[in-house]
């Protein structure tokens, strides 16, 4: 047999809304009302009024000195936020680390087809790593990688720029490249007219 409860289920706890009406725990606010009007006053105060009007007193500036709160629909101030937060997510741009994978001994056409893949992670504005991988005896031609590499970030020189130095870490050289500022790339080439004013 189980002990009893002596607590509601899950479905009828009351929600707690931080930062609303009596949950305000400033003594006293910065009061701004949809009039315009702005006082500092008691916070018991200022729910009372905001209530009169028919709204909540929701703090908006927790840091402030004192607190701002504003006389608002919690309803409409919920979605508003939801709407910044989503809008700020589908602006933000996650910049990821591509890897492109060669041997001391990558042919030509192998190289051509993973450098175009290089390319167009950076203009996709993600940073790529380079890396040259070595087995067994491959180990003794770490010079063969190092040239490979040279090679890499200069072919995507416009593209990319270097970040750092190459580096040897156990059986694998590499080097990573973030994509070229967008200044460097409209910089107009020597000789070129440039664009009047």
């Amino acid at each position: 047999m189980y002990p009893p409860r002596n607590y509601p289920p899950r479905g009828l706890r009351p929600r707690i809304r931080e930062n609303v009406n009596e949950a305000i725990k400033a003594r006293e606010v910065r009061a701004v009302f949809p009039d315009g009007s702005v006082a500092v006053m008691p916070t018991p105060d200022a729910i009372r009024r905001a209530q009169e009007l028919g709204l909540d007193l929701i703090l908006v500036s927790p840091t402030a000195e004192p607190p701002v709160a504003k006389a608002m629909d919690y309803g409409q101030w919920q979605y508003e936020n939801k709407k910044k937060q989503h809008d700020a997510r589908k602006k933000q741009h996650v910049i990821q680390v591509k890897e492109v994978k060669f041997r001391p001994n990558t042919d030509d056409h192998d190289y051509d087809f993973k450098k175009n893949h290089a390319i167009r992670f950076l203009k996709e504005g993600n940073r790529v790593k380079a890396l040259v991988q070595f087995r067994g005896r491959e180990i003794a031609h770490v010079d063969l990688g190092a040239k490979l590499l040279q090679r890499f970030a200069k072919d995507l020189e416009g593209v990319g720029q270097v970040e750092g130095q190459l580096k040897l870490e156990g059986r694998s050289y590499h080097v990573i490249m973030a994509p070229a500022k967008a200044k460097e790339q409209a910089k107009p080439r020597d000789g070129a007219p440039q664009p009047a004013h």
